[in-house]
């Protein structure tokens, strides 16, 4: 009787363990989930690559590339979100982990705006 509860507690553990969700690196609101497949529309890629690099009077700065299945790194983490793929390069995974992503259009900008809360400064010099 003892094996048999052994395997019926291990099944149990295997089933939770693979119920859990993942919670994703990066949130991509519905805003920008519809404008990048609309830039994605136009253009021969799948996925939308999100990097970062230093720039500007803060230090860092985000890049964002159009990337084919054969870019897509080792350590790179795939976001799929509202209908659309997201790759965050590896060296900036650590950088963008529980950033939200949202896209603004207004009569004065229309561009992607990044909200991280691990951001230890902003300016506003425009890099």
């Amino acid at each position: 009787m003892s094996a048999l509860r052994e395997a019926a507690t291990a099944a149990v553990k295997t089933a939770t363990r693979s119920a859990r969700l993942k919670k994703q690196a990066m949130e991509v609101t519905e805003a920008a989930a519809a404008r990048i497949k609309e830039l994605l529309s136009t253009k021969d890629k799948p996925y939308l690559k999100i990097g970062v690099r230093t720039r500007g009077c803060n230090g860092m700065t985000y890049t964002m590339n159009y990337a084919g299945d054969d870019e897509k790194g080792k350590f790179d983490e795939v976001v799929e979100a509202n209908g659309v793929k997201v790759i965050i390069a590896g060296p900036a995974l650590m950088h963008v982990i529980g950033t939200k992503m949202d896209y603004v259009h207004d009569r004065l900008r229309s561009e992607f705006v990044f909200e991280n809360p691990n951001a230890k400064g902003e300016c506003g010099c425009g890099e």
